[in-house]
């Protein structure tokens, strides 16, 4: 892998080397909740300007006519969020000699609001190829990251971080497009927050070297031929159409009929063969589902089609994948063999070695293994001998991925078909049958009676092993909190890693085992857009406690009781055990009281040396249950409830200070 610097280039594919498709990963995270970014990709032809509109790429023109770019859409990470790109650069029109790989930010916000902005470019594998990351992003509302440029018969990368503070209008102008600035105006004033960027001209924070073609061209060029479009760039948002809630039947006990059943489901085998069945049955029927589970994939966009228990010759035997995808576009096959696994099965190892060895006979390109674990990063849930297949990828994916994709569609981004949305919601609810054994991560593993007996006798010490194992599972349980959280709200949610990213795993584990030993307690933050701050999840496992804790910026006004009363007429159906602490200007500690106390006396949480209140930090505390499962007793059961119980009746009822 190549890390380059602003200004760098790295080649992805030699002259006579037959260039492959790759990926491109935009990845940042969003502390502020102020709001996502949106991808963008602009086709430029020799003159540095755009053949046409279909040329610019953006959330309404998500694919070239030919398919050759596509916007794969937006995926939760460990840490944020990442948007896809697919290039096969074999397929690219002779004349187009760049690519540039852009994002922009609407509502007033901001790229230097945004962490961790990074670009990388990966191969049909999954292998990163070059990286650039960005650390000195500021007031620009629209980034250019990077370009991919011909260079004689080789393709070449080129590190841009270049910035305009005219937002998208002012990024695609540069470059031929004109963007209907009404439409624009429009969509900001229908945004949640006030503001929205307007054309002007580009403010750019670095230049490339004079030797390589720049991205930008100067202020002073000619207008060139190519005719400017009123492109409207107001985001296209399909509703679904709502079913008649009207219940015709005659007792309690009558349960509605549903598409996939769960009756008959004996064992787990049963149980995989049905989930696998209907899954891959879905995804072929509802297109816009299919792209978005191939696409994670790096699958191109295409024909889907889909098969179960398919049948291989591997040695003397025959070894048989759950399932088998096959995606046909432009007269090419790519074809990804499926091993699942529900309820508490784990995967084997040798069968996934197995499958590898097939797809590396065949050509295949990828083996996707689907439980209800999630990997950590950079995690392999299975051990195999790569160097037996290397080019072919082998990727995780767990029910509770499936299901948050599922939910987007169905409740917020929507499908084009109502068949299709009632068929996507059939499918949600046979996910989350009790029966179906698709529920996600549900158990925190044999270590956690073992690490919570060690820590009430104070023996637990940070070279623990058992410690490492539940805060590993602790780290999937916040992973799949954010996922269903970013499903039922329909924004990308997401843990805050303080001290960045890119530490290594092993490193941020071993920190958070040491916090376990010395104190009992884990911690995670997750980042909600439109929140007003980070969610801040702790477990107490000496106090057998959960508390989730959220800090809410003071209106201004002049007397302290009036900041109080402000706060309070917000918290009208909030729970009377929520508990209010008034952090004060200078840093000291104020008054801390009962939310039912204070409904009676607000003058109680006013500081008694009349210093100005900042903020208020908000937590609710509930009990923990002490099984390590996701029964009613059990923790991740208990974590859920009270997230969800923070959310709806204290957090969702807040607003912005004034």
């Amino acid at each position: 892998m190549h890390q380059l610097t602003k200004g760098a280039n790295a080649e992805l594919f030699a002259e006579g080397d037959e260039p492959g498709p790759v990926t491109v990963a935009l990845s940042w995270i969003d502390p502020t909740g102020a709001g996502d970014a949106d991808v963008s990709v602009l086709l430029l032809g020799a003159d540095g300007k755009v053949r046409g509109e279909t040329d610019f790429l953006f959330y309404n023109c998500p694919a070239t006519p030919d398919s050759s770019v596509q916007l794969l859409g937006k995926v939760p990470t460990g840490s944020g969020t990442q948007d896809r790109i697919l290039l096969d650069l074999a397929a690219l029109p002779a004349e187009v000699h760049q690519v540039v790989l852009a994002a922009s930010r609407y509502a007033g916000a901001t790229f230097g609001e945004l962490a961790e902005l990074r670009l990388a470019v990966l191969d049909g594998g999954g292998d990163t190829l070059v990286a650039f990351d960005i650390p000195d992003a500021g007031e620009e509302t629209a980034f250019v990251f990077g370009e991919i440029y011909r260079r004689g018969g080789a393709w070449k990368f080129r590190a841009v971080g270049q910035g305009y503070r005219s937002g998208l209008g002012g990024l695609a102008g540069d470059f031929g497009i004109d963007v209907d600035q009404e439409e624009e105006t429009a969509q900001a004033e229908r945004a949640a927050e006030p503001g929205a960027p307007t054309a002007g001209t580009a403010q750019p924070s670095g230049t490339a070297p004079a030797a390589e073609p720049t991205v930008a061209p100067p202020a002073t060029a000619e207008p060139t031929a190519a005719p400017k479009r009123a492109v409207r760039t107001a985001k296209k948002r399909v509703t679904l159409p709502k079913a008649a809630k009207v219940d015709l039947a005659d007792h309690p006990s009558w349960r509605q009929a549903r598409l996939f059943s769960v009756a008959g489901l004996k064992n787990e085998l049963d149980r995989e063969s049905r989930a696998t069945s209907t899954l891959l049955a879905v995804m072929a029927e509802v297109p816009e589902f299919g792209r978005r589970i191939t696409a994670m994939f790096n699958a191109p966009a295409g024909i889907v089609q889909t098969f179960t228990e398919t049948s291989f010759k591997h040695g003397d035997s025959t070894v048989r994948p759950d399932g088998t995808i096959r995606v046909s576009r432009a007269g090419k096959i790519w074809t990804a063999l499926v091993e699942t696994k529900t309820g508490g099965s784990p995967l084997k190892s040798e069968q996934v070695q197995a499958y590898l060895d097939v797809a590396q006979r065949h050509g295949y390109e990828t083996i996707i293994t689907l439980s209800n674990d999630l990997a950590l990063e950079g995690e392999l849930l299975v051990t195999v001998d790569r160097r037996r297949a290397r080019k072919v990828a082998l990727r995780h994916l767990s029910w509770a991925e499936v299901a948050h994709e599922a939910h987007l569609l169905c409740h917020h981004d929507g499908v084009v078909n109502p068949a299709h949305a009632w068929l996507l919601s059939e499918f949600l609810h046979y996910l989350r049958h009790e029966n179906s054994g698709c529920h996600g991560f549900q158990n925190m593993g044999p270590a956690w009676v073992t690490v919570r007996n060690a820590i009430s006798e104070g023996t637990l010490r940070a070279g623990d092993r058992n410690a490492l194992r539940v805060v590993e599972n602790w780290e999937r349980l916040t992973r799949q909190l954010c996922l269903r959280l970013g499903g039922e709200l329909g924004v990308p949610v997401s843990p805050v890693l303080r001290g960045g990213r890119r530490t290594e795993p092993a490193v941020r584990r071993e920190k958070a085992v040491e916090e376990l030993a010395a104190g009992g307690r884990m911690r995670s933050e997750l980042a909600v857009p439109g929140l007003p701050g980070p969610i801040v999840l702790e477990a107490d496992l000496r106090t057998g406690r959960i508390e989730t804790t959220v800090e809410v910026a003071a209106a201004e006004r002049s007397r302290a009781l009036t900041r109080v009363q402000w706060l309070l007429r917000q918290l009208t159906e909030a729970p009377a055990e929520l508990r209010i602490e008034a952090l004060t200007a200078d840093g000291g500690p104020g008054p801390c009281e009962l939310l039912r106390a204070l409904r009676v006396e607000p003058g109680l949480l006013v500081p008694a040396d009349s210093a100005e209140i900042r903020a208020f930090r908000l937590t609710l505390p509930a009990g923990m249950g002490t099984r390590r499962g996701a029964e009613e007793t059990g923790f991740i059961r208990s974590v859920d409830t009270v997230v969800d119980r923070f959310l709806n009746e204290v957090v969702r009822g807040l607003k912005p200070a004034e």
